[in-house]
């Protein structure tokens, strides 16, 4: 039987060296580059939940966004719903302000054929583009 050399070939010191300087080279780039692509990754995703634009008061039972018009860059007059009663509400990034309350709510109707169903639906057939 011939002896077996496999073993003093892994008990050897030589086996037991830390791996040389290319080797840890290499894994340092995996790593960063690991990283810089997570990082990237969690962009990416909070880029698109931002731009889906998931409403957030689809959930509300009761309260209702009926028309919405921009009035500027980021501000908005909207006719809000709240049970039978409708108020028209202006909306700034810094606060949100009673206009007025309508005393007998817009009808679907009514709110169809005025200019400002007409301006809200061109500007959201503008935004869908």
């Amino acid at each position: 039987m011939k002896p077996n050399y496999l073993w003093l070939l892994l008990l050897s010191p030589s086996a037991m060296a830390a791996p040389s300087a290319p080797s840890s080279q290499f894994d340092w780039a995996t790593t960063f580059g690991s990283l810089l692509f997570v990082i990237a990754l969690i962009l990416l995703m909070a880029w698109l939940l931002k731009r889906m634009r998931v409403p957030t008061m689809a959930n509300q039972k009761g309260l209702s966004v009926v028309r919405q018009i921009a009035v500027g860059t980021r501000e908005r007059i909207v006719i809000v719903q709240a049970g039978e009663e409708q108020f028209l509400v202006g909306i700034t990034p810094q606060s949100i302000q009673l206009i007025s309350k309508l005393d007998k709510p817009l009808s679907q109707e009514e709110l169809a054929a005025s200019p400002f169903a007409n301006q809200l639906t061109q500007l959201l057939k503008k935004n869908d583009k």
